[in-house]
């Protein structure tokens, strides 16, 4: 950390998650647009640490104004409550050495124009150091329609899932295969960072669980495309869909570009064309497969619009990674319990079957289309594939494995934090003849 710079990274930090919490605003584009105020990556690692650990624990955080203060910050003062969040979370979930964390967060009151109410943030965060932060169940952070549905899909499970989503993710690396097997890249690691706790695991041939915080820029071979990050549980994509080594292959919603990856790093003469609706993210695809050496056919196109785009030869076998609630990565992506709305499950639901048969029509007879989500909930997953076949007389499901989770209808569902891994559904299909 760049000297004196411990205030800048606090009072940057209270004024994303004042935007996210309090405005609406996305945690991912927030983050993206204040970060590279900070010229030291240590401080800007240090300022998206401390948000995601504040949404995580945002109800305990909450609860303990609540107690502590007679009048708790409000509307006019949601920036005071965001830097106190900031002062918690240091404290908390973060355990940095308590005099630097409540000299910095006093310090930043004073650079966010608060410098009345500095000696108050002062008193509260050492309250919180002498007492420790209140406890509160973790559903509570989920709002109480969206918790109504969870405890309704997943009633034995529930309380591990809210649990699950309030914790801090570990690090997966993808390794790239067609330059080494991830024992190889695991020993690599263990020689430049021997003081990394990293394995890799039975269920994912490619994958490392780091569990030791590190800095992407300190993995070997990051640069030049020999690791990549993505969960354990998208990488398992790769295995459920297990095209031929040269088959014709679509990723539907190709965006950000991992799951392209991955099948081409695996299998380089697959045909893949990557679409995606938004041109913008399509060129962070092109950018993921341009680091790890993979190549592709790339098309900004409605995935649900083929006439827009196909030229009519089908494919063998269809990557859907469909648009979702999010709701099995919150852990990933707090923000999500603050924006979703029951509204956008209907959305998504409709999306969703929409891109199923389009993309159904696209795929040869005895072709395989996997739909994935990285969402927990039924009506996004088992209801939407029950249907799915209920009016689709080619369509067959395959059963996966035990690796992909629970049993779920036709499919398989992984909850959040089972083996270290998101929340993902899978769901391979086999077109058949038409009866």
């Amino acid at each position: 950390m760049t000297p004196g710079s411990g205030t800048a990274v606090r009072a940057l930090a209270a004024q994303i998650l004042d935007a996210v919490a309090h405005r609406g605003r996305s945690l991912k584009a927030e983050l993206a647009a204040a970060l590279p105020r900070l010229a030291d990556p240590r401080d800007r690692a240090l300022a998206e640490a401390i948000c995601f650990a504040a949404l995580r624990q945002r109800v305990r955080y909450d609860e303990a104004l609540k107690r502590w203060m007679q009048k708790p910050p409000g509307r006019r003062d949601s920036e005071l409550r965001a830097l106190l969040w900031v002062g918690f979370a240091q404290i908390d979930a973060l355990r940095l050495p308590a005099h630097a964390a409540l000299s910095a967060t006093v310090e930043a009151a004073r650079a966010l124009k608060r410098a009345h109410q500095a000696g108050m943030v002062n008193a509260l965060l050492r309250r919180a150091q002498r007492e420790g932060l209140p406890t509160a169940a973790a559903e509570l952070a989920w709002p109480h329609w969206l918790r109504t549905k969870v405890r309704a899909d997943w009633t034995a499970r529930a309380e591990d899932i809210f649990v699950a989503s309030a914790e801090a993710a570990p690090l997966w690396l993808r390794i790239n295969r067609a330059r080494l097997p991830a024992s190889a890249y695991l020993e690599r690691l263990r020689e430049a960072l021997p003081d990394l706790s990293a394995q890799t695991t039975p269920s994912a041939a490619d994958a490392i669980r780091v569990d030791t915080p590190v800095a992407v820029t300190a993995l070997p071979g990051f640069s030049t495309g020999d690791v990549s990050i993505q969960d354990g549980a998208a990488q398992l994509v790769a295995d459920a869909l297990a095209p031929a080594a040269d088959a014709r292959v679509l990723d539907a919603c190709a965006a950000p570009g991992g799951k392209a990856a991955h099948l081409l790093e695996r299998n380089p003469g697959l045909r893949l064309l990557a679409l995606d609706v938004d041109a913008r993210r399509l060129q962070r695809v092109r950018d993921t497969l341009d680091r790890v050496g993979a190549r592709a056919s790339l098309r900004v196109a409605d995935a649900g619009d083929p006439s827009a785009w196909w030229e009519g030869q089908p494919f063998d076998a269809i990557l859907l990674d469909a648009p979702c609630s999010a709701t099995g990565i919150v852990r990933r992506q707090p923000d999500v319990l603050l924006h979703r709305r029951p509204e956008d499950i209907t959305a998504l639901c409709a999306l969703q079957a929409r891109l199923l048969d389009a993309a159904w029509t696209l795929l040869r007879p005895g072709g395989a289309l996997l739909y994935a989500t990285c969402s927990i909930l039924k009506d996004e997953n088992e209801r939407q594939i029950d249907a799915f076949l209920a009016r689709t007389p080619d369509a067959r499901a395959e059963p996966l494995d035990a690796r992909f989770g629970h049993v779920s209808g036709a499919g398989r569902q992984r909850l959040p934090g089972e083996d270290g891994m998101d929340g993902f559904f899978y769901a391979r299909l086999i077109r058949t003849e038409a009866a």
